[in-house]
């Protein structure tokens, strides 16, 4: 974890998928039925987990080689929606320490929230069915504003809404795409190491304000009493 410590942060935001929820299983699943489907062999969940950061793009490359140029893609990628949506609350989790560290925060009157590129139509089922984001005071999804992350907006919307300044919020993600979001929208940002981070990331050079390895690490990142 890096040495620094946060003064004056009035709010935690936090990306969704690989940085508090483990939703691997229930996206490798849909798209490994899908290669079923064509006869081909299924594939071990750890094939697919370093791809889930970048969803639908992602699992398809990971289960069919495939990439968006790709004449087939549109067709494969709403196939994909349809059959995860229709499993995306079986076997998804929370990774270890995440409830523990939201029930700190909460404790401490300290607001969360979500920001994700995860699309309203899959993240609200997710976080209505989980009990641990009855206390997030804000979620924004992929289309919740015009633009997606890398973008600042969505992040600057959660500020918004919560009636902070960014520069009062630091944000937390596992992707490049979340620390470049931060840094444009004035926040303060934290790299989780224990993400998805991708094949061949590097995320030590993200350009974070700090790296954690779980999730309780963000605790320690606060001036909290």
């Amino acid at each position: 974890m890096t040495r620094t410590c946060f003064r004056g942060v009035r709010a935690v935001l936090f990306d969704l998928d690989g940085t508090l929820i483990d939703s691997a299983p229930d996206l490798g699943s849909a798209v490994d039925t899908m290669r079923v489907r064509r006869g081909l062999d299924p594939l071990p969940l750890e094939h697919y987990r370093p791809f889930t950061g970048s969803g639908a793009r992602g699992m398809l490359r990971a289960a069919f080689d495939i990439s968006p140029e790709h004449g087939e893609y549109e067709a494969l990628k709403n196939e994909f929606f349809d059959v995860y949506a229709g499993c995306l609350t079986q076997r998804t989790q929370a990774f270890d320490g995440v409830t523990h560290l939201l029930a700190s925060l909460v404790g401490q009157h300290m607001p969360w929230g979500v920001v994700t590129n995860k699309a309203e139509r899959f993240t609200l089922p997710i976080t209505r069915s989980m009990k641990l984001f009855a206390t997030a005071s804000v979620v924004i999804c992929g289309d919740t504003t015009a633009y997606a992350k890398p973008h600042p907006e969505p992040l600057l919307e959660a500020a918004s809404r919560l009636g902070l300044a960014p520069g009062d919020c630091i944000y937390v993600g596992d992707d490049q795409r979340d620390i470049l979001a931060g840094r444009a929208a004035g926040m303060r940002t934290v790299a989780a190491h224990y993400g998805y981070l991708g094949p061949g990331a590097d995320a030590s050079t993200w350009g974070a304000d700090a790296e954690v390895s779980s999730p309780l690490q963000v605790l320690n990142l606060l001036e909290l009493p």
